[in-house]
């Protein structure tokens, strides 16, 4: 079953942007839309900012039970592939 995390941030011109992650099969696409938008950006190698943010709403849900460890895990090893490239 798909694992599904939904959240918006604003830009400093305060434009809203609203980003999915979603884990299926093992593996998170991330894909993002500004206010305006029609069509979602979908992120082969998402931003390091989009990834800590990810990382702090699964903790969150991790504490409520509403992620799993695994999810947990495997965000931050995304985080550390991204830091070492």
């Amino acid at each position: 079953m798909p694992s599904q995390h939904i959240w918006t941030e604003k830009d400093p011109e305060g434009r809203k942007r609203e980003v999915r992650a979603t884990r299926f099969g093992g593996r998170w696409r991330l894909q993002s839309k500004g206010a305006g938008e029609l069509n979602w950006t979908y992120h082969e190698r998402p931003s390091l900012d989009d990834l800590l943010q990810l990382k702090q709403i699964i903790a969150r849900k991790y504490q409520r039970r509403r992620a799993s460890a695994d999810d947990v895990t495997s965000v931050e090893k995304l985080i550390r592939d991204h830091e070492s490239n």
